[in-house]
């Protein structure tokens, strides 16, 4: 689970830029949060939900100062690994809807990989379908 701070921002980097689709939302109103479930298509809930936790007014919030990413310190949790198709792809598509980059594919020797910050400023490594299955194997 990552809490975000809009839903909008996060359905839209996920949804439309990883290719995830919302399988589920539930709205608690009265608690003033909302949960959104995301999977890849064609893949059953077995095969791993990504929950996104909304509270609701952070979005409008001025003073509102994100959630911690993990990645500075104290350090904790670190990132989320997503499988694509193409990694030049992915990584045009990113830098054309303007994310910003931890990592690009021809920094250091990885060239395999990117890291892209979500709209939270959380770590994703995109890794492509094949490579993954090439490092896994080995």
């Amino acid at each position: 689970m990552l809490r975000i701070r809009d839903p909008k921002a996060s359905l839209a980097f996920y949804r439309d830029h990883l290719g995830m689709e919302l399988i589920r939302q539930r709205d608690f109103d009265e608690a003033k949060f909302s949960l959104y479930f995301l999977s890849f298509p064609g893949t059953s809930t077995d095969e791993g939900v990504l929950e996104l936790t909304h509270n609701h007014g952070t979005e409008s919030d001025p003073d509102f100062a994100g959630y911690h990413d993990g990645n500075s310190e104290p350090r904790g949790f670190g990132h989320i690994c997503i499988t694509v198709d193409s990694l030049a792809q992915s990584v045009a598509d990113f830098d054309a809807a303007g994310y910003e980059f931890v990592k690009r594919p021809e920094d250091g020797r990885m060239h395999h990989l990117a890291f892209v910050k979500d709209p939270d400023g959380y770590w994703v490594e995109v890794v492509e379908h094949a490579k993954m299955r090439e490092i896994s194997s080995s």
